[in-house]
Order: structure tokens, then sequence, then C-alpha cells
């Protein structure tokens, strides 16, 4: 796992760090039993100091997602990989094909994030009222 931090991007380097972690385990790129790179790693490839890194794996640690084992380094915990969002699922080579579309049609990538933000949230808005509201009736 490499971590990539965008300084633009507004979100704190330590947030960013926790976000690809959960995005990691979301696809199956990483699954229970793997290290994660050392504080010191990521702060030589990222260019952060080593606290941003610690910060961020204590964050995923208080979710129950990796566990630190001292003198040997940090471990995933806990899966959250679906089947249907992982690698080599057709889902996923449908959304490929269609990145590879929406790039030859001369969409930028602020585009194509503007588009699929504005159509998941409209897919997805009934769902998360529906959510919000259990208990509340």
């Amino acid at each position: 796992m490499e971590f990539r931090i965008d300084r633009r991007s507004g979100v704190a380097a330590y947030q960013q760090i926790v976000q690809q972690t959960k995005q990691a385990l979301d696809l199956g790129v990483l699954v229970p039993g793997d290290q994660l790179p050392t504080a010191r790693e990521v702060a030589e490839i990222c260019a952060v100091n080593p606290n941003t890194t610690l910060k961020a794996y204590r964050e995923l640690e208080r979710e129950g997602l990796v566990e630190p084992r001292p003198g040997l380094g940090t471990f995933v915990r806990q899966s959250l990989a679906r089947p249907q969002a992982g690698a080599d699922s057709p889902l996923r080579g449908e959304l490929e094909a269609w990145m590879d579309r929406a790039r030859e049609a001369g969409l930028e990538q602020a585009d194509v994030t503007a588009l699929v933000t504005s159509v998941m949230e409209e897919r997805y808005a009934g769902t998360r009222a529906a959510a919000g509201n259990k208990g509340h009736g």
C-alpha cells in the first residue's frame, strides 16, 4: 500500500491516509493480516511528519480496522471488502469501460468527479434518508 497525499485537496494529510486505507479495505486490496507501511516509510514517501501517520493509524485502530503490534508494526484486523466491489468484479470492469469512454469524450477528471458525485447523490439519497429515519417515527 502506498499513500498519495494531495496538498491542494483541503483534506488533512492524516485524513487522506485514513480514507485511502479504508478504500483499500473496501476494495480488498488490504486484507486481515496485511501490514501497513511504517510511519517512517510514509514520512519518507509522502513528505509528512511521522506523527501524521500515527494519528491516522490511531483513528483506524479506534474504529477496529487495524491493530498495532509493538515492535512489529500496524496490521489490518478487519476487511471492509464486498465481493461485488472487488478489483475483479464485473461492476468495476463496467466502470473502467465507462471511464475510458468519458476520457475519450474529452471529459477531464474534475468533470468525471462532478458527474459521478451528482449521480451517486441522486441514486443514494433515498437510501441515506431511509437509514437516517430508522427508529424516529
